[in-house]
């Protein structure tokens, strides 16, 4: 997969950077958790996230007890939880329309990765819509 060549590589940066902190605040201000740190990689029509450090306390402490079954299970219903939120948060920031959301956790590691196809590739600047990070921009759901 290509990085991006019709993006100036310092706006797709930016872009990436600016995703970056707005899944960070949907973590913390939805999830009461704050991970460690969030990457994202924008190539032409895909989008790449990691996530480290996404398990919530709860889930620490059911792995901690041996109940990584439920504990799959909480990180399912919370990654379903915040899709919505998250395809709104890409979407805007991108300013293009998301066709498929893919997502999958790894509990031993603390990892969430996600692979997003877009419906075409960003062509813009960044807006001042997808540079604001405050809660005003995520939706209850």
């Amino acid at each position: 997969m290509p990085i991006n060549r019709s993006l100036p590589t310092k706006v797709r940066e930016q872009l990436e950077e600016v995703l970056s902190q707005r899944i960070q605040t949907l973590y913390s201000q939805k999830l009461g958790h704050q991970p460690s740190h969030v990457s994202c990689e924008l190539f032409n029509e895909q989008l790449a996230i990691v996530i480290d450090g996404c398990l919530t306390q709860p889930e620490k402490v059911l792995l901690n007890k041996g109940h990584s079954e439920l504990a799959q299970q909480v990180r399912l219903d919370l990654n379903k939880v915040i899709q919505t939120q998250m395809q709104q948060i890409i979407e805007d920031v991108l300013n293009v329309p998301v066709i498929d959301l893919l997502s999958d956790a790894t509990l031993e590691t603390g990892r969430t990765g996600l692979i997003v196809i877009l419906g075409s590739a960003p062509q813009r600047e960044i807006s001042d819509k997808s540079v604001m990070v405050s809660s005003d921009n995520i939706q209850p759901t």
